[in-house]
Parts: C-alpha cells; sequence; structure tokens
C-alpha cells in the first residue's frame, strides 16, 4: 500500500516527520494514508512502544511452534513494521522475507535485524493488494501481525490482500493473522488489557474515537510527544469469514495466545488459517 493520500499527492512519506490528518482526523478513513501516519518520529519510538523483550515474554513460543508443527520452513512476514517478528523467526531458524509498505519501518527493521543478532533481512517495499507483484516465490507461511490488516478500510482492499495472501503459499500453506479485539472495543467490553503487543511500561497506547467505520488510538510517550493512528475496527466473525471466503479451508481462532477463551476478554485474537483441508478433531 504505497500510494500518497488521494488528496496529497506530493508528499514523499520518507520525508515527513509529524502526521497530516487535516482538519478533521475522524474523516480520515482511506486505506493509502498510513504512509503518512508512520512518520519518522513515529518509527523512531515504535521499538520503545512495544518494548522487544517484554513483547517476547508475552507471546512466549506461540509463533514458532504454530509455524514448525505445521513443517514450515520459508516465511513472509507481510507487516514487519520494525522487523521484531523476522528477527525472531530467523533466530529459530526460518528462512524469512520481510515485507511492509512503510519506507521508514523497513530502513529500521533492516538496521534492527544488523543488531538484534547480527541479521542481514531481506526486505520488500510492497502492497498487499498487489503483493504477488512486489514478492515473488512461494511460501510455507504468511504472517501478518501487529494489528495491522485493520489499515485496510476498503473491504474489496481487505479481501483483495487475503486473495494475494493465499495466492503466495503452497498448496498447504498457512496464514496466521491477528486483530485486536474490537468487538470488545465496539461493545463497550473491554478485557483486561494484559498487553501483549504494546509493552512499553512507561507509554500509553488507547483508544481516542471508536465506532463502526473507525479506531483512533492515541499513542502517548515519555517525553511528551503522541502519535494518531486511523484504523478500521475489525469484528472477529467478520474476518474470519472473509478468510473463508478467500478459500481457507479451517480457521483456528486463539485469545490472547489460548485456545480457550471468553469472547469479551482478549486483548488480541489471532487467527491460524490452514489452505489444506484438515478434518475437524
Amino acid at each position: 500500500m504505497t500510494n500518497a493520500n488521494a488528496t496529497d499527492r506530493t508528499i514523499d512519506p520518507l520525508a515527513l516527520r509529524h502526521q497530516i490528518f487535516g482538519d478533521e482526523p475522524l474523516r480520515v478513513r482511506d486505506t493509502d494514508h498510513y504512509t503518512q501516519e508512520y512518520v519518522g518520529g513515529l518509527v523512531d519510538k515504535w521499538d520503545e512502544l512495544i518494548d522487544w523483550d517484554r513483547r517476547a515474554e508475552g507471546e512466549g513460543r506461540f509463533f514458532v511452534d504454530q509455524l514448525r508443527t505445521r513443517g514450515v520452513r520459508r516465511v513472509l512476514d507481510v507487516a514487519t513494521g520494525t522487523g521484531f517478528h523476522s528477527v525472531r523467526l530467523l533466530d529459530e531458524g526460518f528462512e524469512t522475507v520481510s515485507a511492509d509498505g512503510s519506507p521508514q519501518m523497513l530502513a529500521r527493521a533492516f538496521r534492527n535485524g544488523l543488531e538484534h543478532g547480527g541479521h542481514v533481512l531481506r526486505t520488500v517495499r510492497a502492497d498487499w493488494r498487489w503483493l504477488n507483484r512486489d514478492v515473488h516465490g512461494e511460501f510455507d507461511a504468511v504472517i501478518c501481525l501487529g494489528n495491522s490488516f485493520t489499515h485496510l478500510f476498503s473491504e474489496h482492499d481487505r479481501r483483495k490482500a487475503l486473495a494475494e495472501f493465499y495466492a503466495m503459499l503452497t498448496h498447504d500453506g498457512v496464514l496466521i493473522i491477528d486483530q485486536r479485539n474490537y468487538d470488545a472495543v465496539l461493545d463497550g467490553t473491554a478485557g483486561g488489557n494484559r498487553t501483549y503487543y504494546y509493552c512499553g511500561a512507561r507509554v500509553t497506547a488507547e483508544p481516542h474515537h471508536v465506532d463502526e467505520g473507525l479506531a483512533r488510538y492515541r499513542y502517548a510517550f515519555p517525553d511528551g510527544s503522541e502519535y494518531f493512528l486511523n484504523m478500521f475496527p475489525l469484528r472477529k466473525d467478520y474476518l474470519r469469514g472473509l478468510l473463508r471466503d478467500v478459500g481457507f479451508q479451517r480457521v483456528d481462532t486463539f485469545g490472547d495466545f489460548q485456545a480457550d477463551y471468553s469472547d469479551g476478554e482478549p486483548d488480541y485474537f489471532v487467527h491460524v488459517a490452514e489452505k489444506q483441508y484438515l478434518p475437524e478433531d
């Protein structure tokens, strides 16, 4: 998703230090706008927001185990961000390609790969809607983590991106995709805020505005700076339906990495979608 906002196509996202939402930020509901949200100032603070060590502790070996039990060797990380999951997978011996639509994020991910384990990340700037144009080859697994899929505001874009993920996979490949528990946010039953994703001890990530078409979150840092991200509040069953619509045969959903949960409790859902048919247990 590399295009600039349709109303300001001359802006180079690489040169931005401050976010641009215009006079009516609650009306910004454009898939391509995220390139103006992940500006240099926010990217510089992103690792402070997620805290790699605490995030690794919170996730445990969930993703590694999901991939390893399926015999996965090649992984495409389509929302690598600053490289957290790509580096973890490389540490575990997976052959990993790291893609993102934000050039700022990719630059930081490349530096993080060198600093965390001496990895040279294979980075690709890619638009999910034309993923097969930008990334070549087949993969045993595609991962789309960090609540990234909610940057797609159009149902057409969501279906197109999922179809591209599906096409990148081998015949028995698996897609692992996560999302915030927007059902709980929209319905006013948000759970325990165990903060598996935004683990920075002195950083806050909280909803600034929520309606059925927009979840606008505010991120506040100890130095007094604050940033915003506009995202689409995906409901869990809606996304599960989209996964089945594009062809995935089995979709298992975990709440905060647990198979057993009550819908209102988890902060995040993780969907494990398998391309090959497997009988129900």
